[in-house]
């Protein structure tokens, strides 16, 4: 089985402290940015997450921190779906720095399907929910540049 979506960044120096580490808050930046890419990815069109097909709203988000990502740091973060419901799904990453085993934060993040006029829970349509849970395995994205 092919691994699951990857999306690569570098750690930016307005992302970090004065010791070059890391704001705990950027993680959720960092998850944000991978659940974009990774529907870029697996929704039918790239369009869709941007465009009202698929509106989605965070409702609930879980973050462990293992261990700092530092300045200059390519974070590597894995990302795949472990739930669909009805109108939600629930989207995880492991963020790594590129090339190392060692996690260095987790995340679990909970979005609603919305209308996009009104905001309200609409039920996720069966083909979105076949992409989410396809979940775009074995596609990267890079943002990182070239020199990792």
């Amino acid at each position: 089985m092919t691994g699951p979506f990857r999306y690569f960044l570098r750690v930016r120096y307005q992302d970090c402290d004065a010791q070059h580490v890391v704001f705990n808050s950027r993680y959720s930046d960092y998850a944000d940015l991978a659940c974009f890419e990774f529907m870029r990815a697996a929704l039918p069109r790239p369009t869709d997450g941007f465009d009202g097909t698929f509106e989605i709203q965070n409702v609930r988000q879980v973050i462990e921190w293992k261990s700092p990502a530092r300045f200059d740091y390519v974070l590597d973060v894995s990302a795949w779906v472990s739930r669909v419901g009805t109108t939600s799904f629930t989207l995880n990453t492991q963020m790594r720095r590129a090339g190392e085993a060692p996690v260095l934060a987790t995340t679990e993040t909970t979005y609603v399907h919305v209308d996009p006029k009104t905001f309200t829970k609409r039920a996720i349509d069966p083909r979105m929910r076949a992409a989410l849970e396809a979940g775009a395995r074995g596609r990267t994205t890079d943002h990182a540049g070239s020199s990792r």
